[in-house]
């Protein structure tokens, strides 16, 4: 069992701004003082370039790197550290699969997505296919926000060749199958990438019962430093997948007529990588670890319970999404009648609640509930009842105060 007041604790930000009701964590977590502390060692202690620097600082700065990778490894349940890319994050992961499968692909060929997708796993897509002359089809979700099944058989096609689809929504909060999506694309040869970036931070990881082909995420939402993501390459892909960049360290050979690279994770990993950034994400691993991550799921739950009651008593709300616990994440969209989430969000921050409002990097998901944009809070492992009590009470008065000023 987690206990938030206590874990809040461990997270200086909450020191620094102790009126502050911080629910914008699908946007971007704190991070707590473990993680501090492990990129302030590196720089202090062992602050020097990579793989080949012949001299003690620099092989214990390239163990802690690689012990970061492993690390990651074992969290998401990789075979392999060979496996994990280390990247800027997700939309960067996302556009090294997109690049990369580009010679594959031919005039005519089909990416399926679902409607629900962030930008970051929408836009590399579009791009590819004005380049090669592709299509970008959209599977559209269900009322309940779950992705409709009618619509998703009608959409593969003998053209698919890559479905693309978002672990955990993050306007909708929908935990997506993806082991039975997988199945099911996997039974007709077509990849999957998972985009993992709502999912990382909350639920336990198995890539390896997933059995997608790539799954990407950021350090950022995980109580990691920001500029460090991942990128897991199914092994099918390790040694046939091009880079996405060329430069130094991504290679064995270079002579003026040409290169060779080297193998992965290394081919993939262009230039002085974000190395403090990896030794974070390291550290955020072990701080998660040691929470555990199924005690972090049943700790996220009892909040999304207590948070979908309270909300479905407030007149006015609508709430997107599935409202089974089990269905969702801790990411709660909604709108309010008589009141522009811009507005909403303006008027909670005045009384000190950080929420998001407007598209979330998922216009066509917008466009397609016929809505324009929307209020959303998000959870993490230091979000309290009292937190969200404290939203919801202001909430209430936001809406009191406008009915009667209507």
């Amino acid at each position: 069992m987690i206990y938030p007041e206590k874990v809040k604790k461990d997270f200086p930000f909450f020191a620094h701004n102790k009126k502050l009701v911080y629910l914008d964590n699908a946007a971007t977590t704190q991070k707590p003082r473990a993680v501090m502390d492990a990129v302030r060692d590196f720089w202090v202690e062992t602050n020097a370039n990579i793989h080949r620097g012949i001299y003690r600082v620099s092989e214990e700065a390239t163990r802690q790197y690689e012990s970061a990778r492993t690390k990651v490894s074992r969290f998401i349940d990789a075979p392999d550290p060979r496996q994990i890319i280390f990247t800027k994050g997700a939309t960067e992961s996302i556009n090294l699969v997109a690049r990369g499968l580009a010679a594959r692909l031919k005039p005519g060929d089909e990416i399926l997505l679902t409607i629900m997708e962030h930008h970051a796993n929408i836009v590399p897509w579009q791009m590819l296919a004005r380049e090669r002359k592709l299509s970008v089809r959209f599977v559209n979700v269900t009322a309940r926000g779950t992705i409709d099944e009618k619509d998703l058989r009608v959409k593969i096609t003998p053209r698919t060749k890559l479905f693309a689809v978002t672990h955990v929504s993050n306007v909708l909060g929908t935990i997506n199958p993806v082991k039975k999506l997988v199945r099911r694309m996997h039974a007709r040869g077509i990849p999957v990438l998972v985009d993992g970036a709502q999912a990382i931070g909350h639920m336990p990881i198995s890539v390896r019962d997933l059995g997608c082909d790539f799954y990407a995420f950021s350090g950022h939402k995980m109580l990691a430093p920001s500029g460090v993501g991942v990128l897991y390459i199914g092994n099918k892909y390790c040694d046939t997948l091009p880079p996405l960049l060329g430069g130094g360290e991504m290679i064995r050979s270079v002579t003026t007529k040409g290169f060779t690279t080297q193998d992965a994770p290394a081919k993939f990993e262009a230039g002085t990588p974000p190395m403090e950034a990896a030794v974070g994400l390291g550290a955020a691993v072990t701080y998660l670890k040691k929470l555990g991550m199924r005690t972090v799921r049943a700790h996220e739950m009892l909040l999304i319970v207590y948070t979908l009651k309270k909300l479905s008593m407030l007149p006015l709300v609508t709430v997107f999404g599935p409202h089974n616990a089990k269905e969702r994440s801790g990411v709660i969209s909604f709108s309010v009648q008589g009141i522009h989430p811009h507005d909403l969000a303006e008027l909670l921050d005045h009384n000190n609640i950080a929420v998001r409002a407007g598209h979330h990097c998922a216009m066509p998901l917008h466009r397609y509930l016929r809505i324009p944009a929307t209020a959303r809070i998000s959870f993490s492992v230091y979000t309290t009842t009292r937190d969200i009590d404290r939203f919801l009470r202001t909430l209430q008065k936001i809406i009191h105060t406008t009915r009667h000023e209507h």
